[in-house]
């Protein structure tokens, strides 16, 4: 009985992120253009670069190391002063040039050359293992790695997503980051294609960033017990039943309006 009941909730849920899916992708007018088309070991490096960095300045941190030394053999061997005066701009500089010096010599052993396309002739379990297996590379980057470079694997990045997820009661409450990709990712159709993931990950994004404030959501709707509850957001107690919420942000209204009545 336990086990049934297991499962009819976890079915539940998956129909309810499949209907938060249809109505945030009808809302923020996919397809979303993928905004990269690095090989993926160059997004990887970007990846390293953007933790914690605005994208402009992770751009120019990106663009600098390879005018500067031409390519990522040429980083790799650099003094790492100069990397690291490379990529001024971002945060943590200073650590994350020996990081990323560190990751690339890890790279050139593993695979006696500086490279990651072979990714591609894995499974997505097997890429992101094999690169979580490199120091610093957490669960984010490795999906990020795999569906935002030009290998387009349909694996998904979970960031502000995840405070979204929460909030609607996708996930249980308290649940880190690491582990919400795993969570997160069994509720997505198997046969999804790179485009439907990458549009699933930025329409979440984009609602966090619109409606679903990490402070003072925009969100005073019934729809979502989380804001009802705490009355600007804080300390949300969500709940797998708990509707969803598409709701009037500070830039207009819904924008799932036609679809959600607000």
């Amino acid at each position: 009985m336990a086990l049934l009941l297991r499962e009819a909730h976890t079915e539940a849920l998956a129909a309810k992120a499949l209907e938060v899916h249809r109505r945030l992708c009808a809302g923020y007018k996919r397809p979303i253009p993928f905004f990269s088309d690095h090989d993926p070991l160059s997004q990887l490096v970007g990846n390293l670069l953007s933790h914690r960095s605005k994208n402009h300045h992770t751009g120019r941190a990106f663009r600098a190391p390879l005018e500067r030394f031409g390519t990522w053999e040429a980083v790799q061997n650099a003094p790492v002063e100069a990397v690291q005066e490379a990529i001024q701009g971002v945060t943590w500089p200073e650590q994350k040039a020996p990081r990323i010096q560190a990751m690339l010599r890890e790279i050139t052993r593993r695979v006696r050359k500086l490279e990651l396309d072979f990714l591609g002739q894995m499974t997505i379990p097997q890429a992101r293992h094999w690169l979580e297996r490199l120091s610093g590379v957490d669960p984010k980057t490795s999906a990020a790695t795999l569906l935002f470079s030009r290998l387009r694997m349909p694996a998904l990045p979970v960031d502000s997503h995840h405070r979204v997820a929460l909030r609607l009661g996708l996930l249980p409450e308290g649940t880190p980051v690491g582990p919400a990709h795993s969570l997160l990712e069994q509720f997505l159709s198997q046969n999804w294609s790179a485009q439907q993931v990458y549009d699933h990950h930025e329409v979440f994004m984009l609602h966090g960033k619109r409606c679903c404030y990490f402070h003072d959501p925009a969100c005073k709707r019934a729809w979502c017990s989380s804001c009802a509850r705490s009355g600007n957001g804080g300390s949300p107690r969500p709940r797998a039943a708990d509707p969803i919420p598409l709701a009037p942000n500070r830039l207009g209204r819904c924008p799932g309006v036609e679809r959600c009545g607000a």
